[in-house]
């Protein structure tokens, strides 16, 4: 468990907690797991309609098109950027020795970060949605956002600037966030709506489709991986090399994707082409980075059995070299026949989103919420252990049950089959889905109640407290 790993001595511990402001830190990941209920919830209730079963009929306000929306938009910005705002929090001023910029600034971006979210899911209902994937957010809540995402930037690059010494690849991948997040918000919420319109809109919107998981989630999520797992297992990154690969093999090949989602559409066949082109290159650079962390576990790899956290990460590491390799076939014109407009893309979507960045954000909650909160450690590790194995085998029938749902649909409509044939066919994936579903909500609450019970314990004493479980300063971390 995280309370396992490594101290630092006791000087760098007491300056360091000047620098953390960890009520901020437990507030983000408390505020994004709640999000998390919120928006799983959601995806039940719109998985109910494909049973046949919807207990909402002919109320507009709870039509499951409505609520489908608040479950993605709840993931992605209620859930996700609340969990990776409060890891920022954590670890950058740990790595650079200095603090934020304004921890004022940090509080007003929680405070209005949440009224973001809430706003989105008032104008999602009253059916304000704009039609764009991902970016169905209102049009009077962009700006507001786009301002936001602003303000993060001025809050966290300039302690990273400023710090002496080497750049941990860490750092590399949050000032590419910082920096990119705010381009690809902008490109999907103001150009389409403003700018262009049909073919060269819809690439537009394909590209802010996927630089969203890209250059947002994905630069996050591993620089979380590159600072969260050396620390853990007391080692470095095996190859400072592999891990610079990874970095620029990203920035150079994951713009160039997003149109792979608009394969025979009148977009240009030559960027359709390089759609693809780019796409499977990015699995041989996420093979690198894959090679680099479970060389780095080799020897340690009773951490899997020993160390929650770790196992969330390495699972999510898993998942996200299935889902790239998935990617990379299913992009090719050839399988696109099959599986376009299948289940097969909304189980991909699923692992990619949840299975990979909502583990991992797990794993991190697990590994840090306690010491945020100033407490000895977890009410129930037994718990944790139930959560981690309900969430990962139900998310693993999910995942194989929608896969083979897509190809069933796809080859049935590919020989002209009656559209009901489909339907008939799908049902009992459908149902298998929203059991799985259940499984992986069921597994959150029992999370949330061991926050709950953690969070009701007695507090340790300040010198206790500020053990490290997992997650000093710069030890271990591969320098860039």
């Amino acid at each position: 468990m995280a309370s396992q790993a490594h101290a630092v001595p006791a000087s760098e511990s007491h300056e360091i907690r000047g620098l953390v402001d960890t009520r901020i830190v437990a507030f983000y990941l408390v505020t994004g797991l709640i999000f998390l209920l919120i928006s799983m919830l959601a995806g039940f209730l719109f998985s109910m309609q494909f049973l046949q079963h919807y207990p909402l009929k002919g109320i507009a306000l709870f039509s499951p098109g409505k609520w489908r929306l608040i479950h993605t938009n709840g993931v992605a910005y209620g859930f996700i950027a609340n969990i990776f705002l409060g890891m920022m929090h954590w670890a950058i001023p740990r790595m650079t020795l200095r603090p934020v910029f304004d921890k004022r600034l940090s509080w007003f971006i929680y405070v209005a970060w949440q009224a973001i979210v809430l706003a989105t899911v008032v104008g999602l209902l009253a059916g304000q949605a704009q039609a764009l994937e991902w970016g169905e957010t209102p049009i009077w809540v962009d700006p507001v956002a786009q301002l936001g995402l602003i303000l993060v930037a001025i809050n966290f690059l300039p302690p990273i600037i400023r710090a002496p010494g080497p750049m941990y690849v860490t750092n590399w991948y949050f000032i590419a966030a910082l920096v990119w997040t705010p381009l690809v918000y902008a490109m999907g919420s103001f150009i389409p709506q403003y700018f262009f319109a049909g073919a060269p809109a819809g690439a537009i919107g394909g590209m802010f489709i996927h630089d969203l998981v890209g250059l947002f989630v994905t630069p996050l999520g591993w620089g979380m991986m590159y600072y969260s797992v050396p620390i853990l297992l007391k080692k470095p990154v095996w190859s400072h090399g592999l891990s610079l690969i990874g970095f620029w093999g990203l920035a150079f090949f994951y713009p160039l994707t997003g149109i792979h989602h608009f394969l025979f559409s009148p977009i240009p066949m030559f960027l359709q082409y390089g759609a693809v082109i780019s796409t499977i290159a990015i699995e041989f650079v996420v093979t690198t980075v894959i090679i680099n962390f479970f060389m780095t576990l080799r020897g340690s790899g009773d951490m899997l059995r020993s160390n929650i956290p770790i196992r969330w990460y390495y699972v999510g590491m898993v998942n996200y070299f299935i889902t790239c390799l998935q990617c990379s076939f299913q992009t090719t014109l050839t399988f696109q026949k099959i599986i376009h407009f299948t289940d097969w893309v909304v189980g991909h979507a699923h692992l990619v989103m949840f299975g990979v960045f909502g583990f991992w954000l797990i794993g991190f909650v697990v590994q840090i919420l306690p010491r945020a909160c100033g407490k000895a450690g977890w009410y129930s590790n037994s718990i944790n252990e139930w959560v981690f194995w309900l969430t990962s085998s139900s998310m693993a029938v999910m995942f194989v049950d929608l896969m083979i749902a897509g190809l069933v649909q796809g080859y049935q409509w590919r020989d002209l089959a009656p559209w009901e044939a489909s339907l008939k066919a799908s049902t009992p994936f459908w149902l298998v889905r929203t059991v799985a579903g259940t499984a992986m909500i069921v597994a959150q609450f029992m999370f949330a109640y061991n926050i709950v019970k953690t969070l009701a314990a007695k507090p340790v004493a300040a010198g206790a407290a500020a053990r490290p479980a997992a997650g000093g300063a710069q030890p271990g971390l591969a320098p860039a």
